[in-house]
């Protein structure tokens, strides 16, 4: 089966290349919607954060299904399911963002973690009670992780 999508929208920010060593949440990015999708803005500046879902359009291609997280030894050799890695099977990458701003057709945004450029599939608001998971859990190796 193949499945197409059209993006509804484009990335502006000065984050043209990078990787880890990025502070994506500080960063200020500039969501441009195409012109066809403006209406259906209408009503998102209510909401403090919106997700947003994108194309990955600048990765290599996927090599491997198992990787170490963060490409780091210390870490176990796991399924790309099992991580955030930007490498996937289908290239779409998802970030709740601050909204700092509405203006006609643009987003402005703190915290995208997407390159200038990158094409927007889908922006969802963010509900606290439906989005967050006080409870959630997660393996001992990624507490390990974001501990160091």
């Amino acid at each position: 089966m193949e499945i197409r999508l059209r993006p509804i929208g484009v990335v502006n920010n000065e984050v043209a290349s990078g990787g880890r060593e990025i502070e994506w949440e500080a960063i200020e990015s500039e969501i441009v919607i195409f012109p066809e999708w403006v209406d259906a803005l209408d009503g998102v500046e209510g909401f403090s954060h919106v997700w947003v879902l994108f194309h990955f359009s600048e990765l290599l291609p996927l090599e491997s299904l198992r990787t170490h997280p963060q490409s780091r030894d210390d870490a176990p050799l796991v399924g790309r399911f099992a991580t955030r890695s930007p490498v996937r099977p289908t290239p779409i990458g998802m970030t709740p963002v601050e909204l700092l701003a509405v203006e006609e057709n643009c987003l402005r945004v703190r915290g995208l973690d997407a390159f200038d450029g990158t094409p927007v599939l889908d922006l969802k608001p963010y509900l606290p009670r439906g989005d967050s998971i006080p409870d959630a859990r997660v393996p001992d190796w990624l507490r390990r992780l974001q501990s160091t």
